[in-house]
C-alpha cells in the first residue's frame, strides 16, 4: 500500500547524512536515474521554510522536490530544460496530498534565466544539477542542457549563471540548497563540489553548511570495484550538500 509519509523519518542534525534505504513513499521511486533521495529535500523543506511558504526547484527532474512540497504543505515552482522530464514529473504529482492545497508550477525553462520569477520572490530553493556529463539526460538535442557538458570550466561557467539567477529570485535572509558531487578525470580526482561552491559564493552568496551525503546502490559499483586494484584509486562514495545564505542587504 502506497503511504503519504516516509517511516521513521527525522530530521537530520549534523553535517553526515545517510540514506542506505532511498524513501518510495507516493510516487517517489529511484527509475529515473540520478534523482536525489527524497529524504534530502524533505530534510531542507522542513528545516528551511514554512507552510505556504515558495520552493523553488530550477532543475526538476522527475518532481521529487516538487512531490515532498505537495506532501509538506508548500508552494512551488518547478522548471527543467527537458521536455519529457516535464511530462514525468506532472505524471508523478497526480495524488491527493491530505495537507492543504498547495500550489504546484512546473515550466518546460532553463534554469539561467528564470524570466516568469521576479527578484526577491523565492522562500527556498533545493535543487540537484547533473554532475557535468556523469549521466546525460538528452542526446545533444536540447539546447543548454548542462548534462552534456563535458568540458569542467564550461560546466561551472554556466553554473555560475544559474548561481546569479538564484541570486537574483531569492528573498534576503533566506536559504539555498545544491547537492553536487566529485568526479575523476585521467585517475585524479575533481573537486567538481567545490569549485560549484566557488561560483555560488562568487555570486554573493554566504555557505551556511556544507553537509557530507553518503552514496549508495550505486549503479556503476560493482564495475568500477574490479578496477580498484588495477588503477590504485578510492571509489567516490559521497556528496556535498551546500547550503547557501541570501544574505540580507
Amino acid at each position: 500500500m502506497t503511504t503519504l509519509e516516509p517511516e521513521r523519518f527525522r530530521l537530520e542534525d549534523t553535517t553526515v547524512w545517510s540514506f542506505p534505504d532511498r524513501g518510495v513513499w507516493v510516487s517517489h521511486n529511484p527509475s529515473y536515474r540520478g534523482n536525489w533521495a527524497p529524504q534530502v529535500p524533505r530534510n531542507l523543506i522542513l528545516r528551511y521554510s514554512k507552510p505556504g511558504d515558495l520552493v523553488l526547484d530550477q532543475m526538476c527532474g522527475s518532481g521529487t522536490t516538487l512531490i515532498e512540497c505537495k506532501l509538506t504543505g508548500r508552494n512551488a515552482i518547478g522548471y527543467d530544460i527537458n521536455p519529457r522530464s516535464i511530462e514525468l514529473c506532472k505524471k508523478n504529482l497526480n495524488f491527493t496530498s491530505d495537507v492543504k492545497e498547495t500550489s504546484i508550477q512546473i515550466h518546460n525553462g532553463d534554469a539561467r534565466d528564470l524570466y516568469n520569477l521576479s527578484n526577491n520572490t523565492v522562500d527556498l530553493i533545493a535543487t540537484h544539477p547533473p554532475y557535468i556529463d556523469i549521466i546525460k539526460y538528452s542526446n545533444g538535442e536540447i539546447y543548454g542542457d548542462l548534462s552534456n557538458i563535458n568540458n569542467i570550466d564550461n560546466f561551472c561557467k554556466e553554473i555560475n549563471a544559474v548561481a546569479s539567477e538564484c541570486f537574483r529570485v531569492l528573498k534576503p535572509s533566506k536559504y539555498c540548497g545544491i547537492l553536487i558531487g566529485d568526479t575523476r578525470r585521467r585517475k585524479y580526482y575533481i573537486p567538481l563540489a567545490y569549485k560549484v561552491m566557488q561560483e555560488f559564493l562568487n555570486a554573493g552568496f554566504k555557505l551556511k553548511e556544507d553537509i557530507i551525503k553518503c552514496q549508495w546502490n550505486c549503479k556503476s559499483t560493482p564495475y568500477w570495484r574490479t578496477k580498484i586494484t588495477q588503477y590504485n584509486f578510492l571509489l567516490i562514495m559521497h556528496e556535498h550538500l551546500f547550503v547557501f545564505e541570501k544574505p540580507d542587504g
